[in-house]
């Protein structure tokens, strides 16, 4: 089994949106990586999720040490993610896997994707990691060489892994609460507080807020702080963990209470800036929570499709009863049209940072949109994929369970839906994001992108409360037009350079269940196999779904 062979989706994707070379040195890492996704990993992610970190706060002698012991499980998944495959380290730095330049980032969310299929915790540090080295290579490149060289290492015996220590008690949703207080030593700073929620709390390089004294209220007072685990001198920071979660999925990596007692700290940037500094890091690292969902959402509608071709009810698979093939092509839709969103957010993301102003803006509101719809997509499609395999998708001997429980950190981690829908609004009052979307998108269903603009319009003229209380449909709205642009899009360029609809049928039907979603165009229905395996479908199927 190979997870790139299987997806239907991926490669003529990669096709259009990838440079001829680079879409070429990318081929022998999707076979390679899709294929131990599908073998090593995955039973590797079985042992870490059975076998969770465990906090060795102190020596048997007494002394505070805060090791967290990982099964070697968590250490083989560590070392392809890294190591192997430079997932932390690809878009920081050239020669990985041979890219002359830095390898864009379309292609690291192309490979993650098909990890993540297998190891979904793994992520979590992985993208902290990644989204450091950002941080830093943005913000304060000379200062951090030293670290920003370390977290994207492949080299096991100098790479290093990042987190964001970000939530406190009682300031989650609202940072501007954020308590822990920074005291500047001449040489360097020490924190003093209490971090509720620390990922990956044993990280080497930790990026955190503090509050500046002198330097205002709220977000304005918060500097970024790196707070390294060891000490100048090699000595342990007073970083004390002080328990770990025993948390509904992700299990493979922990999660921490952490205190700072005069742990030692220096700046990042400008210490005025630390929230904007933050946020920069936040963006990257929800546009990874959507690829996350979106591998999630492949990975459970893939099981669910092998199962019904094997399981056999009243002498026919399942596979081929009506009502069965009704439940499935609404997800085999979903999962494909969340990967577009991602790659075509991917590809955003690269021009932005060649210096393109419009991409910029753009992927400043495809990200929070990309969160927002696919990691709540994301928990319908696990659970209603769990119930396709019956009385065995509940027992843990099967992937469903740990699909389901990791689904649902998507939607909280770094930032609920109701923060993201938030953002969302933030974007249309600063700059008209719906506007951009609509003209960026709307040369194809432009009646559909006229009334998303009219709509949005009215909502920016109500009261603030009131338009907060329908920004969360609405933001849903604009991610499903998106979409649904984005497969006619990719539907006619498949059509095109190989002459097969199967692309143009799963367009025009996801758009069919967007304007109706009891709508259940026969000819998908009909074409279900070539829909999730990728067969051959004639342009005359495709137009009929389309008038459907």
């Amino acid at each position: 089994m190979n997870y790139a062979e299987q997806d239907p989706a991926l490669r003529p994707l990669l096709d259009r949106f990838l440079a001829p070379d680079d879409r070429a040195r990318i081929e022998p890492l999707l076979v390679e990586l899709g294929a131990l996704a599908a073998g090593e990993i995955d039973r590797q992610a079985r042992l870490a999720d059975a076998n969770p970190p465990r906090l060795r706060p102190y020596t048997p002698d007494g002394q505070r040490i805060d090791v967290i012991d990982f099964h070697p499980a968590h250490d083989r998944l560590a070392e392809i993610a890294y190591e192997r495959f430079g997932l932390a380290a690809m878009s920081h730095r050239p020669g990985v896997h041979g890219w002359p330049t830095k390898t864009p980032h379309t292609v690291k969310y192309a490979l993650s994707y098909l990890y993540v299929q297998a190891e979904f915790g793994m992520a979590c540090p992985l993208s902290m990691t990644d989204s450091a080295a950002r941080v830093l290579r943005l913000f304060d490149p000379e200062r951090y060489a030293a670290e920003i060289t370390a977290l994207t290492s492949t080299d096991p015996e100098r790479r290093s892994t990042g987190a964001m220590f970000m939530t406190e008690r009682q300031g989650g949703t609202d940072v501007g609460l954020t308590s822990t207080v920074a005291t500047d030593c001449g040489t360097h700073w020490t924190l003093n507080g209490r971090k509720w929620f620390a990922s990956n709390p044993g990280a080497d390089v930790i990026l955190t807020l503090a509050c500046v004294p002198g330097q205002g209220e709220g977000t304005r007072g918060l500097g970024m702080f790196l707070v390294p685990r060891l000490r100048p001198d090699g000595s342990r920071n007073a970083i004390r963990i002080d328990r770990l979660k025993d948390k509904l999925g992700s299990r493979s990596i922990p999660s921490g209470e952490v205190t700072l007692e005069d742990a030692y700290a220096t700046p990042v940037g400008e210490l005025t800036h630390g929230f904007a500094q933050m946020a920069e890091m936040l963006n990257v690292s929800r546009l990874s929570n959507a690829m996350r969902a979106t591998a999630l959402m492949r990975r459970a509608v893939r099981e669910a499709v092998d199962h019904t071709r094997r399981r056999e009810v009243f002498g026919r698979p399942l596979f081929e009863q009506p009502l069965m093939r009704a439940v499935l092509l609404p997800l085999l839709l979903d999962a494909e049209a969340a990967l577009g969103l991602v790659l075509e957010a991917a590809a955003r993301l690269d021009a932005a940072d060649a210096g393109d102003c419009v991409a910029r803006e753009l992927v400043r509101i495809l990200t929070p949109l990309a969160k927002y719809t696919l990691c709540r997509r994301a928990r319908s499609v696990t659970g209603e994929t769990m119930e396709v395999r019956g009385g065995n998708g509940y027992i843990e001997d099967w992937v469903d369970p740990r699909l389901l429980r990791d689904a649902h950190l998507g939607s909280i981690w770094e930032g609920s839906s109701n923060v993201i829908a938030l953002d969302v609004l933030r974007c249309m009052r600063r700059a008209d994001a719906h506007h951009a979307l609509a003209d960026t998108y709307g040369t194809r269903l432009g009646d559909l992108w006229h009334s998303l603009r009219a709509k949005g319009d009215g909502i920016l003229e109500l009261p603030e409360e009131e338009q907060e209380m329908r920004i969360g449909r609405y933001a849903d709205d604009l991610a499903r037009a998106v979409m649904a642009t984005l497969l006619l899009e990719q539907g006619e360029y498949e059509w095109w350079a190989t002459g097969n609809a199967r692309k143009l049928l799963v367009a025009h039907t996801y758009h069919a269940l967007l304007i109706d979603p009891g709508a259940l165009p026969r000819p998908a229905l009909d074409r279900l196999a070539e829909v999730a395996d990728g067969g051959e479908v004639t342009l005359a199927d495709a137009k009929e779904a389309a008038d459907a």
